[in-house]
């Protein structure tokens, strides 16, 4: 849009508009149009979006331009700068809500019982769809603990079943030994956070252990995706 187009776009709502102080505002930074080839410039609706919002707030809040510069500044950076608050605080950025990451378990899910049941290794394989050896490896790396009696339980499937999915993708046993390790430091502080409440009750330590379990597991998501 030409300057001219944008006077006509903004007259209805801002009468005292003129091409001088749309001009003035681009002067002091608060609006950046392109230039045509042959110099001219040259408006986005964005632009006019940032121009309405400049000239509503000198009109109905009395913003001087260093607070209209730094709201602009927040938006630009997803913040929510309103018009509409009936004070002075709207010039105050507002982070918008995010909501709770699906991925992380709540913590009554983590709660909850697994089945009950008991698998033989050639049970567990056949199951997760590992070959012998490869269950082999994730024992010996410490990713798979049998019971005494050498069988595996509901948790153990889990873990089975994602190495398999992982391993179609190259990861063998010997790359996830990580994992065993962040999980054990993560065991060995939840032992020490939940121990107070264990004193008292095996429930309400098993509740303080679930709640910091799911901020962890939400902290460990937030990490890799933040990475990726």
């Amino acid at each position: 849009m030409s300057i001219g187009r944008v006077l006509d776009a903004l007259r209805p709502d801002f009468p005292d508009v003129t091409i001088s102080k749309i001009r003035f505002l681009e002067a002091e930074g608060l609006v950046s149009p392109e230039r045509t080839p042959s110099g001219y410039r040259s408006f986005s609706p964005d632009d006019v979006e940032r121009l309405r919002f400049v000239l509503t707030a000198q009109r109905d809040r009395f913003w001087p331009l260093r607070v209209i510069r730094e709201a602009l500044d927040a938006r630009d950076r997803g913040l929510d700068v309103g018009l509409d608050a009936p004070d002075d605080a709207s010039a105050t950025p507002r982070v918008p809500a995010v909501a709770p990451d699906a991925d992380v378990p709540s913590t009554q899910a983590l709660l909850d019982d697994d089945p009950e049941f008991r698998l033989t290794a050639s049970e567990l394989a056949r199951s997760s769809g590992l070959d012998p050896a490869t269950l082999d490896a994730l024992v010996t790396y410490g990713l798979l603990v049998p019971d005494s009696d050498g069988h595996y339980d509901a948790r153990a499937l889990q873990v089975a079943r994602a190495a398999a999915e992982l391993a179609a993708y190259g990861l063998e046993p010997r790359h996830l030994r990580p994992f065993r390790t962040a999980a054990d430091r993560e065991i060995g502080l939840l032992r020490q956070i939940s121990a107070p409440a264990r004193r008292r009750s095996d429930e309400a330590g098993r509740e303080v252990a679930a709640d910091v379990l799911r901020h962890c597991i939400a902290l460990h998501t937030a990490l890799v995706k933040a990475g990726l």
